[in-house]
């Protein structure tokens, strides 16, 4: 595996795979790798010749009160990890050699940025997409590939490379949970054993509330009730910034189901938030 920590070299060496008429798959990540991270990987691999993986933890989308200090950092073992999965260039650019002094230019996604996480974190959502237009320039993918656990994220992100004409083909995968069902993230490890039992209710709630779309006898006022009641019902939630039924397209709530329906939550488990969602079928 090849370490790149330098953009244009990173840039120069994608160029000439791509002149060789080779197929480029890009996975971009934070670190902390687990095994939703590696399932990006792996169809990265089955579907491209060279495989890239970016690690860089993004200055920019990290609110004042944020946990960019504290967020999880693992880079020997990540470096193992992505060997293992056969990985052929590892990007690991630090912040300098991202925003210079100068640095100016920033991407805001309006109408889709300050709705569900959006709206407790602000700025959020315009680092995110001024660190992937970034990165995207950087690879050059033929591919890039993000999970659907971050569903806001990829909605943006697909309506920044409609509006901006990139060239990367983006492959929304599914998200991967642990044997218990709760989606697998780079924040579950803040949780205590008792937290970490009580996020459980998480996943527990969303398939509660699609069987309830299914049933056809509730509306999306009911399904975001028995949401909130179920969530309630454990007492080391200490926060519920959002959970019930929304436009998949343009994440607006609901008053009344479409074919296809986007159900997100995002609460607090002590001072970890953690976030989950599902499409349901009406």
């Amino acid at each position: 595996m090849e370490t790149i920590r330098i953009p244009s070299i990173m840039k120069e060496t994608s160029k000439r795979h791509l002149l060789r008429g080779k197929t480029i798959g890009f996975v971009p990540t934070m670190g902390a790798l687990h095994e939703g991270h590696l399932s990006l990987v792996k169809r990265a691999k089955s579907e491209n010749d060279i495989v890239v993986v970016s690690i860089f933890v993004n200055p920019t989308q990290f609110g004042p009160s944020e946990d960019f200090d504290r967020y999880p950092r693992d880079m020997e073992g990540d470096m193992e990890k992505l060997k293992r999965e056969g990985v052929d260039i590892l990007f690991m650019p630090d912040a300098r050699s991202m925003y210079s002094d100068r640095f100016s230019t920033y991407i805001t996604v309006k109408d889709l940025s300050d709705k569900l996480c959006g709206a407790f974190r602000h700025g959020h959502f315009t680092g995110v997409a001024t660190v992937v237009c970034k990165l995207l320039n950087i690879v050059m993918p033929t591919r890039a590939y993000f999970g659907q656990k971050d569903f806001q994220q990829t909605v943006i992100i697909k309506r920044m490379t409609e509006d901006l004409n990139m060239n990367a083909d983006l492959v929304i995968c599914p998200t991967v949970r642990e044997s218990d069902g709760l989606a697998m993230s780079s924040r579950n490890g803040y949780l205590s054993p008792e937290e970490r039992r009580a996020a459980t209710v998480i996943y527990r709630d969303i398939l509660s509330a699609s069987d309830l779309i299914k049933s056809g006898k509730s509306n999306p006022v009911d399904v975001k009730k028995q949401m909130h009641d179920m969530l309630k019902s454990e007492p080391l939630i200490s926060e519920i910034q959002y959970a019930g039924v929304y436009n998949a397209e343009t994440l607006d709530e609901l008053n009344e189901f479409k074919k296809q329906n986007l159900l997100a939550i995002a609460v607090k488990i002590g001072n970890t938030r953690l976030i989950d969602n599902m499409l349901a079928e009406f």
